[in-house]
């Protein structure tokens, strides 16, 4: 990275990158200490977590200006885990989580994002923008009804404070002025301190206490792949997005290589696996935050807020929060593919809405995008096995000549099969392939068949306008054909 490039994501927007971390700063806590109460671990464990990953994913990792923590979709992964085994190996996982990953990032693989198509992304946003919104919900239960005046207000200010000012962020405005409405007034609603004991001390450095053996690691491995999988899914599907929203470019593999660097060091400090976290990225970037600054900003502000000001942390109330991410899930969502989706193909609509359904009835990231990618591949396959077979006769009907327009592979060669009349009385049979391409075995044996068919009538067979890859897999596999020559 250049000097100027370095300068530039570190100190381009200083102003911006520390008012926005500050805001993230705020929302991390009850995301992490929710997050920590899902896996079952204390929301010590979540908060250390936000704290490690954010600071060294701000040096490390391929993306400025995306915010990286504990997150939902990891603390999912993590529960039977550590219902059944306990916290040391929760953190012996986190670090193998993380070598795996920098493993992904050395060999290159988030090339392999290419692969998901733009469908499936917008299904992926979609579903979390959902689930963000449904996870605030549990704030209004059994709740007075001042609740609602207040997320309300909220909203209120974070969305007509910009009319006034863009100088600070409308977040942190809106997050100021209800606690000091709250806590001047003395209102009686959940907040900060009611989701969990916070205890007022620095991460230690400490490698888990765990047996090294051959059954540790058959213990800890499946849970490291899911999380390792699951992790990059959500750090890179939210850098594409963070990319779009910024109109930049980063490095993805980069990126791979920077959670994993985080998560090993997360472990080694006694936090839970973490990855980018697209709800807090939505904030820092619609904050006014896009470089590095931002996420070691907001590390630092989070770890200061809950060993200084802890006292004042427990007391801010959950319905500021829970208005912020309710915001977060409104600018999340993309609004007009549900304006679009009469007029996208059919296919995409429907991959688009399963893989949403699969992931809000799952709750699991990786899930969906599975669902969503397996259905583009069927709908794929089903586009492009569609075979059309013309015959016409020349020399007075006794040559047929049949011309095949598509593409031959498996999921095509019975359509391919039965455009052939092998009943014709016939002197010669040319099959033209110039408007096709053989891709597979099955093709090849396709041709084999059909000569193979002609043959036992004593009627010869020209395959003709192949192009070169085509002729070469013909040559190279083709039984009947490679006998005959042709």
């Amino acid at each position: 990275m250049s000097t100027l490039s370095l300068k530039q994501n570190w100190f381009g927007n200083i102003r911006g990158d520390i008012l926005s971390g500050i805001v993230v700063a705020l929302a991390l806590i009850p995301e992490a200490i929710a997050f920590s109460i899902i896996a079952g671990v204390d929301p010590m464990v979540g908060l250390y977590a936000s704290f490690c990953i954010s600071v060294v994913i701000a040096f490390m990792g391929g993306r400025p200006g995306m915010i990286s923590g504990a997150t939902g979709a990891m603390a999912l992964v993590m529960i039977t885990l550590v219902a059944e085994h306990g916290i040391e190996y929760l953190l012996a996982t986190t670090i193998l989580t993380g070598i795996l990953q920098v493993l992904f990032g050395v060999f290159k693989l988030a090339r392999f994002m290419k692969f998901i198509p733009r469908s499936v992304m917008v299904g992926f946003v979609n579903a979390l923008a959902i689930l963000i919104f449904t996870s605030q919900l549990q704030h209004f239960v059994n709740e007075p009804w001042i609740i609602y005046v207040l997320v309300g207000l909220t909203l209120a200010i974070i969305y007509l404070f910009p009319l006034i000012t863009k100088a600070v962020p409308s977040t942190l405005v809106a997050i100021v002025t209800v606690s000091v409405i709250v806590i001047s007034m003395n209102i009686g609603v959940r907040n900060v301190g009611d989701m969990g004991e916070l205890t007022q001390t620095l991460p230690l450095f400490a490698l888990p206490e765990i047996p090294l053996n051959f059954e540790t690691l058959m213990i800890i491995f499946p849970y490291a792949m899911a999380l390792t999988i699951v992790g990059l899914l959500e750090s890179l599907l939210t850098a594409s997005i963070v990319d779009d929203m910024t109109d930049t470019d980063s490095d993805k593999n980069q990126e791979s290589r920077g959670q994993g660097i985080a998560n090993v060091v997360t472990g080694c400090f006694g936090g839970m696996a973490g990855c980018a976290m697209i709800g807090q990225s939505v904030i820092n970037v619609k904050s006014g935050g896009n470089g590095r600054l931002s996420s070691l900003v907001a590390g630092i502000v989070l770890m200061f807020m809950i060993i200084v000001l802890g006292g004042v942390v427990v007391q801010i109330p959950m319905a500021a929060l829970a208005g912020v991410m309710i915001m977060v899930s409104i600018g999340t969502f993309d609004w007009s593919s549900l304006k679009n989706l009469h007029k996208v193909p059919l296919s995409d609509a429907a991959v688009m809405v399963v893989t949403v359904l699969t992931v809000v009835l799952t709750h699991n990231l990786a899930y969906g995008v599975l669902a969503g990618v397996v259905l583009s591949m069927i709908f794929f396959a089903v586009k492009i096995s569609k075979v059309r077979v013309l015959g016409l006769y020349a020399n007075e009907g006794r040559k047929k000549i049949y011309y095949v327009q598509g593409q031959l592979f498996f999921a095509s060669v019975t359509e391919f099969q039965e455009g052939i009349n092998y009943k014709d009385d016939v002197d010669e049979v040319v099959i033209d392939l110039s408007e096709s391409h053989l891709w597979d075995d099955s093709a090849i044996g396709a041709l084999d068949h059909v000569e193979a068919k002609f043959h036992a009538q004593q009627i010869p067979v020209r395959f003709v306008g192949l192009n070169g890859e085509s002729n070469r897999l013909l040559n190279r596999l083709g039984g009947v054909s490679k006998e005959s020559g042709h």
